[in-house]
């Protein structure tokens, strides 16, 4: 295990799925992480996604703040918030990306960080962009990462870095990194839905149980979805 970086403070974005979650329990030692931001903008997944996140911040002992966004529900028909249904076909495409695209999301919930990290002075700021989504989310490529972070060097004073540990990695990879790293796959929250378990439907669902699958960590199935 690498040491971590002496006297480095890091703040995470925190959505309770499995990219935060593995972002945080692979980086948390290395890169000091002890806040998380967890942001309710309506979606429907909102009250889920606190409760999930609150518990891995409880299981690795940092703190922990919901920041509300309601105004951000009222500029967009994303699925993700809107009274229609979540995408269950034709997943993967153009098509169903748009759907569930929220407005300039990502930059957001940065933004919104890097105010924090000014205010308390954080060196890092890490999300958990990953190598499927940045193939139809452009706020989950490098690029992004780049000049979202070159953006803080002149807006803010302390010029905190943004990261994204995980943007190489495929879904695959990030739960064997999980495997790995013994990091509780159990309080993952990736669903789009609402209910008590993961729908098993949507696209987020199918890319977690499917790279469950791939790593034999299919015990987790059991304890996350619908039956």
């Amino acid at each position: 295990m690498k040491k971590g970086l002496k006297n480095t403070k890091s703040i995470i974005l925190l959505s309770g799925g499995l990219d935060s979650l593995v972002a945080l329990g692979f980086k948390k030692e290395e890169l000091g992480i002890d806040l998380a931001l967890t942001f309710d903008y309506g979606q429907k997944s909102a009250m889920a996604e606190i409760k999930s996140s609150q518990e891995i911040c409880k299981y690795y002992g940092i703190s922990h703040k919901v920041i509300k966004l309601d105004w951000l529900k009222e500029i967009t028909q994303t699925a993700l918030v809107a009274d229609k249904n979540i995408p269950a076909e034709n997943l993967g495409t153009a098509e169903s990306a748009k759907s569930v695209w929220v407005p300039n999301r990502n930059g957001l919930f940065l933004n919104i960080a890097a105010s924090f990290a000014d205010s308390f002075g954080y060196d890092y700021i890490i999300f958990g962009a990953n190598k499927d989504e940045g193939q139809t989310f452009p706020d989950n490529t490098e690029e992004f990462r780049e000049n979202i972070s070159k953006v803080f060097e002149s807006s803010t004073l302390v010029h905190p870095k943004v990261i994204a540990p995980l943007i190489n990695c495929t879904k695959s990879d990030i739960v064997r990194i999980a495997a790995e790293k013994r990091i509780p796959l159990e309080l993952v929250r990736s669903c789009y839905n609402s209910g008590t378990k993961h729908c098993g439907k949507c696209e987020s669902c199918r890319h977690l149980k499917k790279a469950l699958e791939a790593n034999k960590c299919s015990r987790y199935i059991d304890i996350l979805f619908e039956s």
